[in-house]
């Protein structure tokens, strides 16, 4: 059976609608906590393996020493030409691996809003995310990897996903979520919704009943796409 290794950096940041759509796909899910779990320890012909999202900075490796392990499997799974994902964390854990540097942005960017595709992003996987809004939760940013392709921006964040070959896919916003797992995520960042100004629980779960069916569908769509244009998938 296909496999797909998830690293989960917290509970309620996990595959979200990704996961029943691999499962219908083929796919057995396996996840690694990588707090607790031993990520030296995946796998390395796992089939496809997804970084997921985290409240913790993909620099910050003298207080969360798996990150390094995370980079060292990055590494040995982009040179080796085997399929990747990240999200958010785990776009920049990719961007990291691939020699960039990572760092806190100007500001935090959490809420739902759309992104201003590339031509490349228009003409791959991403064009499905065309004015549809999408789920940003991050302080950090991250440079263009050296010989990456650029898929998408914000006004705010300019490297918002990129993309190497057609194996590896780096996004640093969300589509994978849904409104009622999204209730997870607001008792999950309970502190920092409180602190930053411009948003509130009750507005963003608001946002998530109307606006995350579309994103879930777009990002479904993106993710079919990424599959299919993968070697022996």
């Amino acid at each position: 059976m296909k496999t797909v290794t998830a690293i989960r950096h917290v509970g309620f940041e996990d595959l979200g609608a990704f996961e029943p759509a691999l499962r219908r796909r083929g796919y057995d899910i396996r996840y690694c906590d990588a707090a607790v779990d031993d990520i030296a320890g995946i796998n390395p012909a796992t089939d496809i393996l997804i970084v997921l999202g985290g409240p913790i900075g993909a620099y910050e490796d003298d207080k969360y020493p798996f990150i390094l392990a995370e980079l060292r499997l990055l590494e040995a799974r982009m040179a080796a030409g085997r399929p990747t994902l990240g999200v958010c964390l785990g776009a920049q854990l990719i961007a990291r691996a691939l020699g960039a540097r990572v760092y806190p942005g100007p500001g935090k960017e959490i809420g739902w809003a759309g992104v201003e595709l590339t031509p490349p992003g228009r003409d791959g996987p991403l064009t499905h995310l065309s004015d549809v809004p999408v789920l940003h939760w991050h302080g950090d940013t991250f440079d263009l990897p050296h010989g990456a392709q650029h898929l998408a921006s914000t006004a705010a964040t300019p490297n918002q996903a990129f993309a190497v070959g057609n194996t590896t896919l780096a996004l640093q916003f969300h589509t994978e979520v849904e409104a009622r797992g999204f209730e997870r995520w607001l008792v999950g960042h309970a502190l920092e919704i409180s602190v930053v100004p411009g948003i509130s629980v009750n507005g963003l779960r608001q946002d998530a009943r109307v606006l995350a069916p579309k994103t879930a569908s777009a990002g479904l769509s993106v993710l079919r796409d990424w599959i299919a244009g993968l070697p022996d998938q």
